[in-house]
């Protein structure tokens, strides 16, 4: 064990960090006879212009006589093959509820969807993306039917409560209570339960629990998984006295599991998932010694926000002042997931009436509101609603609509970082209410499961919206991939446009006998034409530009010496090569 990895465990564990190295080095030790590091790894930060990763559930896709796994693979290789180089299967093990997130069994395949096998022949084509949910298991799961009926060692797996214990200081991401009754084989217990009753919070100050962890991530990494997203991490360690949030220990796991990393699968990649305000966000980047990716939590809320207003302000300010990350790490963008569209990481850039706004506007689209307690009372944390449907207006038909949502997507792809497409975007899908009206379940509407069969025969209709959608964002994600200037690590800079305009240069890493990739990417926000200008210093010299998606020559109109303009059509894209 190394003296990095040694010190952390001493840190986290104080006292207990002897026996914590001793319950900790087998497991490292077998993995590194196991684990073997892929034939395309060469060092340094794995991912380049060319990498953006599709997210979806492993059951997506239905198909007859087929397992969900392997009808995934099908529609991967039908239609993303060349396009979409990685992919995130959400939690894929036997669950119990939270569509994946309550897992019975971490290191199994859900049976109904596939076999170890099936994730394996994905990795071997895509990158793989797999969820580590250690902040909690089901209350199914074989760890805590043993804990109730008090077997060694699983009695001291999970936290409980003395009742009357104070735990008001604690923050709550839900509004139903943080504890939860169960009967044990030596009486009634309080068991800590961040996020339902059936979700029972893990015991980390237990080192024999992080050994089980690290095993079960280690395997993740030795099927094939080539990026680990570490779930609800946030809430990880608990201490009362304390918002048992953002916790200092938590940060010593994270950086624990990034030191394991670098000592046995440096190829791996350590992603946090903080669904909170930008500053705590990004904090889990630590020092360069923390995650290799962190989601920008802040983009949905403000890309939505920019397009629904027709207003790019308050989106300008903020990526003037985003500061990218310092060495081999990077953001992970996306605008929609399995989840709805946070409000909290938004707090602080937007105003709350126009946070107000966005609430307003998820209602009057068809959306729900998902709220959490405060001492201030339930507060809106999150807009469930599917974001093509939150883009829609009745005014829009099929094809203006679409436009305007590959519009909202090209700002994703062109921003500093890894593009995380959500399925549901990439095929055009609207909300699904049947969902949340069948299950009382507010994140449904956006996690419809297709059959197969239906679905292809609808893409197969030229000119219906999934079609459309599907074409335009294939093209984007085409032109995506021949220039440096989209690098994970490469430079950017918000150029000041009028509101109705977003104007970003993207800037490759320099390197040595090759000139520099910049593209400036502009889109247009609204239902009219916008002309936008820019002064000479940010033409760089030149006269004339490639448009990366068509082909196009493009010769924007100078007035003077000093300024010239272009004229974008109603929600027009263009990526102009320098």
């Amino acid at each position: 064990m190394n003296a990095k990895i040694a010190e952390l465990l001493r840190f986290i564990y104080e006292n207990r960090g002897g026996e914590a190295c001793d319950l900790i080095l087998p497991v490292l030790e077998e993995a590194r006879a196991r684990i073997r590091p892929p034939g395309d790894w060469a060092g340094g930060f794995p991912l380049d212009e060319g990498a953006s990763i599709l997210i979806t559930y492993g059951d997506q896709f239905r198909e007859e006589g087929r397992p969900p796994l392997a009808a995934l693979k099908s529609f991967l290789d039908s239609y993303l093959l060349g396009t979409v180089r990685g992919v995130h299967i959400l939690p894929f093990s036997p669950y119990s509820s939270d569509d994946g997130f309550s897992v019975i069994d971490f290191r199994e395949v859900n049976p109904e969807w596939g076999t170890w096998k099936d994730v394996e022949q994905i990795a071997a084509d895509y990158t793989l993306m797999a969820d580590l949910v250690l902040n909690h298991c089901s209350k199914e799961s074989p760890w805590f039917k043993a804990f109730l009926q008090g077997q060694a060692p699983y009695n001291d797996y999970f936290i409980t409560v003395k009742p009357g214990t104070d735990v008001s200081g604690v923050f709550r991401p839900r509004t139903h209570p943080l504890l939860t009754e169960f009967k044990t084989a030596s009486g009634p217990k309080l068991v800590w339960t961040t996020f339902s009753s059936d979700q029972v919070d893990l015991n980390y100050a237990n080192p024999a629990v992080l050994a089980q962890m690290l095993g079960v991530f280690l395997m993740y990494v030795e099927k094939g998984a080539r990026i680990i997203r570490l779930d609800a991490i946030a809430y990880l360690w608990k201490e009362l006295g304390t918002p048992c949030l953002h916790h200092p220990k938590t940060h010593a796991v994270v950086k624990l599991m990034r030191a394991i990393c670098d000592e046995i699968c440096p190829w791996t990649l350590i992603i946090t998932e903080t669904n909170v305000p930008h500053r705590e966000n990004i904090s889990y980047f630590g020092a360069g010694d923390e995650a290799r990716m962190v989601y920008q939590f802040a983009l949905p809320p403000l890309v939505l926000h920019a397009f629904i207003k027709g207003d790019s302000s308050f989106l300008q300010e903020w990526g003037r002042g985003l500061v990218l990350p310092r060495g081999e790490c990077s953001f992970f963008n996306f605008c929609a997931s399995h989840d709805g569209i946070g409000v909290l990481p938004a707090k602080g850039i937007l105003p709350e009436e126009e946070l107000a706004l966005l609430v307003g506007e998820t209602e009057k689209r068809g959306g729900f509101v998902s709220r959490k307690a405060t001492p201030q009372g339930n507060i809106p944390y999150e807009l469930n609603i599917n974001y093509l449907s939150a883009l829609a207006e009745d005014t829009l038909g099929d094809s203006l609509l679409a436009r305007k949502f590959i519009a909202s997507q090209s700002i994703l792809l062109a921003m500093p970082g890894v593009p995380g497409i959500y399925v549901h975007s990439i095929i055009g899908s609207r909300s699904w209410l049947e969902g949340v009206k069948l299950s009382g379940i507010n994140r449904r509407i956006n996690r419809e499961k297709l059959d197969y069969a239906a679905f292809r025969g609808e893409m197969a209709q030229a000119g219906c919206l999934r079609e459309e959608v599907f074409s335009a964002y294939e093209n984007l994600l085409a032109a995506r991939m021949t220039e440096k200037a989209f690098h994970p690590l490469a430079g950017m800079r918000v150029l000041p446009t009028g509101k109705e305009c977003f104007a970003l240069l993207r800037e490759s890493l320099p390197e040595k006998d090759e000139k520099p990739s910049r593209v400036l990417c502009l889109t247009n926000l609204c239902p009219k034409a916008t002309e936008v200008s820019f002064t000479e210093p940010d033409l760089g010299g030149e006269r004339c530009f490639t448009e990366l998606v068509g082909g196009d020559t493009v010769y924007p109109s100078w007035e003077g010496e000093r300024r010239f303009s272009l004229l974008l059509e109603p929600f027009e894209v263009l990526w102009l090569k320098y």
